[in-house]
């Protein structure tokens, strides 16, 4: 008998953790690291929203447990929300609060899947898609899409990858890692694809607030109100209002799924932390230039990321359109010695790069695209320019 359950010990290990987790340890050490590699915001959360927080800290209501499926007024600035950004209406009781949007992929798959489906996964993908839905019992099946076709997938590429044990598709639109975003039309013919397979569509929005230039966010659900019935809604507050530490995300979809998922919930971690469920309140139903402004920030660091990864040799990055994230290629580097490395791999990149030059990225290989590099440029300028002017030292 295993120590420990196959299901567990599948798991891999988060990319994008691992290389924080690292960076972190060699700062500690007295290594001078500017790291590329969080996906979150370097800004601090709004002041009205902690100030929100500290109100409820005070609030003996707020010292004991709620309902799972978090405060009703919570659940009503959500409806509100989704209402405006992505155009569906939901009840409150289609809504459930969870512990960051990471939760809330994770109770989508365990409320889906069973032993034998299938979901479709666009390559590249966040780290964690793939890893949620095997342990889920279900089967990633990956439908890459690279540079040349601005890193999205369309209706003849899906149409390949469905076999009649397909459950769902999961779309993510502005994209972790690659930025892409999809248009109007995109959306609109992969939702009716959705439609006529008669298969479920798990979307996750969590950065639909942040996209540059001409591109727009466009909720694929609202697209083709046949689906709406097998659409699950992912999102948080995490990117936009920078609060990746208050961990409050939320799905919403049909009431069967919720209900489904909030029974799980219950029985896992329970209701998200009173105080926080009070913070994200602060956050969407108070005032939104702050998104804006750092809206407006990232979009000047992405084009200065995208200007300098541009001009390196070896280095091809396509423009990102949302999220604040840069996906270059670096396959043009392989065959080459640098600092007494022989670079044949994504990977062996980001490893020179962390050890030669104090900069810690994310390589492809665990987004499903080797030859890349998620870089974020969801950190201070001084350090934007700091970290490319050693990237690009290093490998002139």
């Amino acid at each position: 008998m295993n120590r420990l359950s196959a299901a567990i010990t599948s798991l891999g290990e988060s990319s994008t953790m691992a290389i924080t987790a690292k960076a972190r340890e060699m700062r500690e050490a007295g290594a001078d690291v500017i790291g590329f590699g969080a996906g979150e915001p370097d800004f601090a959360t709004p002041e009205h929203v902690v100030a929100a927080a500290a109100a409820a800290c005070s609030d003996p209501a707020q010292h004991h447990y709620t309902a799972v499926g978090g405060s009703a007024r919570l659940r009503e600035a959500i409806a509100a929300k989704v209402l405006a950004d992505s155009h569906i209406e939901y009840s409150p009781a289609q809504i459930l609060v969870t512990n960051g949007a990471k939760h809330a992929v994770a109770n989508t798959f365990a409320a889906l899947c069973d032993p034998g489906t299938e979901v479709i996964v666009p390559a590249p993908y966040w780290v964690t898609y793939p890893e949620i839905i095997r342990y889920c019992g279900a089967e990633p099946v990956f439908v890459s899409a690279g540079a040349d076709s601005a890193f999205k997938v369309g209706v003849d590429d899906l149409e390949r990858a469905r076999t009649a044990r397909t459950k769902a598709l999961l779309f993510v639109s502005p994209s972790n890692p690659t930025g892409a975003v999809y248009g109007r039309d995109e959306a609109r013919a992969i939702a009716q694809w959705a439609a006529d397979a008669g298969i479920w569509i798990v979307t996750d929005e969590i950065y639909g607030r942040l996209t540059y230039g001409a591109h727009e966010f466009v909720s694929l659900p609202a697209q083709d109100p046949a689906l709406l019935d097998r659409s699950v809604v992912i999102d948080g507050v995490a990117k936009a209002y920078a609060m990746t530490g208050w961990r409050v995300g939320w799905m919403c979809g049909p009431p069967d799924l919720i209900r489904a998922a909030s029974r799980l919930q219950g029985h896992q971690t329970s209701n998200v932390a009173n105080v926080c469920q009070a913070a994200a309140v602060a956050a969407l139903e108070g005032p939104q230039d702050v998104v804006e402004e750092m809206r407006l920030v990232f979009d000047a660091r992405r084009r200065r990321m995208h200007a300098l990864l541009s001009s390196m040799p070896g280095v091809d990055c396509t423009e990102p359109e949302g999220a604040f994230y840069c996906f270059p290629s670096v396959d043009g580097l392989f065959g080459r010695t640098i600092a007494g490395r022989r670079l044949d791999s994504s990977a062996a990149v980001a490893e020179v790069l962390l050890d030669a030059a104090g900069i810690a990225v994310v390589p492809g290989e665990g987004f499903g695209a080797p030859g890349y590099l998620r870089i974020s440029y969801a950190l201070a300028d001084d350090q934007l320019e700091a970290g490319m002017q050693r990237m690009g030292d290093l490998l002139s």
